[in-house]
Parts: C-alpha cells; structure tokens; sequence
C-alpha cells in the first residue's frame, strides 16, 4: 500500500511542475500596451498554441485535483 502512495505522490509532483510551468507559459493580456494608450478592452479569442495550452493546463488541474484526493484517500 505504501508503494502505491509513494507512486501516487510522486505523480503528484510531476503533474504540479507541469501545471506551474503551463501557467507561467501562457500570455497576458494587456501588458504595457494599455499604459500607452493602447486598447486593453478588445475581446480577443485564444488560437492555435494559445488554445491547446489553455486546454492542457485545464485537463492538469483536474488530473493535479484528482491525484490530490487519491493521496489523501491512500493514507
């Protein structure tokens, strides 16, 4: 039962740095752009890699959510 935790935590770890480097990835709107003048309330919809990113970090913060109550569950 403890190599099942240990496995569990470890896959953890592994979906936890994937989702903080997924979300550090991903750009923001705006930025500087509307210090300058620029138009900042332009609705603009997510395309191509900015979509599928924005996916995957969705499915890895269910599967992070998941994992975490499956080590809770396995003590």
């Amino acid at each position: 039962m403890q190599n099942i935790k240990d496995l569990l935590v470890f896959v953890l770890i592994a979906v936890d740095v994937l989702l903080v480097i997924s979300i550090l990835m991903q750009q923001r709107e705006g930025g500087l752009s509307t210090v300058f003048g620029g138009e900042g309330s332009v609705y603009r919809s997510r395309r191509g890699l900015a979509r599928g990113l924005h996916y995957f970090t969705i499915v890895l913060a269910v599967i992070f959510v998941g994992l975490s109550i499956a080590v809770l569950l396995f003590k």
